[in-house]
């Protein structure tokens, strides 16, 4: 009996320290999240002018916040909403905010072996797959036939210092953790062979000729299973 008891105090103080760890978990994505929203509303406030439709971002403003800011992402339907950014790496900005403040909600950002000087055949943007929903968080959303049959949702506006970007998106799938849709250099492949198997790869067939191809934009998280990602692939029009 005394070694009965023993065993179930130990399975109590084991659940009582797994409760204790998920309120600390809980607390902590919270807080996170509570940071972000509070920055991006700081940022939006400072650099949107207008409204909606009409509104335009200040550059000049953004960088004056973040040098590293490259650009502004948004897709229809979704929570993203969001400046890019770039660094020397593919690190920093996984657990760093825009205001280059530690954040494991990490920030969006580009490939840093991506240009924006139009050379460049494949943008690639990576950003978390948060249960929050932010940042990559929505990018789920993609997956339901509901919203990838609304037309709309399927362009992406990228928005530089230079120019305003519209991508039409023409894969959308799941596949465990690789290199090969993140090439930048097609110096030793073919292009249009690498993005038709792209387009092979997705839940849907979105009808889009890739033969006058001329730059797709990547988007790449996590895609809630171990070592598997949720990949977005859109021509630019």
């Amino acid at each position: 009996m005394k070694l009965k008891r023993i065993v179930y105090i130990l399975i109590e103080l084991v659940f009582l320290v797994l409760i204790i760890i998920s309120i600390i978990m809980i607390y902590k994505w919270f807080n996170e999240k509570r940071k972000v929203n509070k920055e991006l509303e700081q940022i939006t406030n400072k650099v949107i002018i207008g409204k909606e439709n009409n509104k335009e971002i200040n550059f000049k403003k953004l960088k004056t916040i973040n040098n590293d800011t490259v650009g502004w992402l948004k897709i229809n339907n979704t929570n993203i909403d969001y400046p890019v950014v770039q660094s020397k790496d593919n690190s920093f900005y996984l657990n760093h905010s825009f205001n280059k403040k530690q954040n494991n909600a990490g920030w969006i950002f580009m490939d840093y072996n991506n240009k924006l000087d139009g050379t460049d055949k494949n943008i690639i943007i990576y950003g978390h797959n948060r249960l929050d929903n932010i940042m990559f968080g929505t990018l789920k959303e993609t997956l339901d036939k509901d919203w990838y049959s609304n037309n709309d949702n399927l362009k992406i506006k990228f928005i530089t210092q230079d120019e305003e970007v519209t991508y039409k998106i023409f894969s959308i799938y799941k596949i465990k953790e690789e290199t090969y849709y993140l090439k930048t250099n097609f110096n030793s492949i073919n292009y249009l062979k690498f993005i038709n198997t792209l387009k092979k790869r997705s839940i849907h067939d979105f009808d889009i000729n890739l033969n006058d191809t001329k730059q797709i934009l990547t988007l790449s998280t996590c895609s809630g299973m171990n070592n598997y990602r949720l990949v977005i692939h859109a021509k630019k029009i």
